[in-house]
């Protein structure tokens, strides 16, 4: 059977330095080692797997400049031409911002497809169904962002 230990800071009761050396050691926040999340950096190797746990993921390792270089485009959902089939049946128009058509399936309908993007071989096959595709492209002119409809 074991015993119960007192704890150290009844024990301490009366010490100036409460255990730990020199009063001077304590003093300031020289010997603390830092806040918050001091410690955690690129070397900080006794955090990081923490860190990965906690953001799902290795996405907060190198989030100071290397990651915010440039603009970069916005992922676009993807639709196959059969799921356009079988969701949007009897519409006449099939308006998917935000969307890039890829082509695996065959186009049942006659409908026109709005849309940002769309593979060469989409374009093939919405023409041989008999309906229209009409993309959004974007051009630069001196700085000012331009959306031009393709038809």
């Amino acid at each position: 059977m074991g015993f119960k230990r007192r704890k150290k800071s009844g024990r301490m009761r009366g010490s100036q330095t409460h255990g730990r050396g020199a009063k001077e050691r304590t003093r300031g926040s020289g010997n603390r080692g830092g806040k918050g999340l001091a410690g955690t950096g690129k070397r900080g190797d006794q955090k990081k797997t923490f860190f990965i746990n906690l953001l799902g993921g290795n996405n907060y390792f190198g989030k100071d400049k290397t990651l915010r270089r440039g603009a970069t485009a916005p992922k676009l959902e993807v639709i196959n031409l059969n799921d356009l089939s079988r969701l949007y049946a009897g519409q006449k128009e099939v308006k998917l911002n935000g969307y890039k058509i890829l082509g695996d399936g065959e186009l049942t309908i006659k409908t026109t497809i709005y849309a940002d993007k769309a593979s060469t071989s989409v374009q093939a096959k919405v023409e041989k169904a008999g309906s229209t595709l009409i993309l959004k492209e974007k051009k630069s002119l001196k700085g000012k962002t331009v959306a031009v409809v393709k038809k």
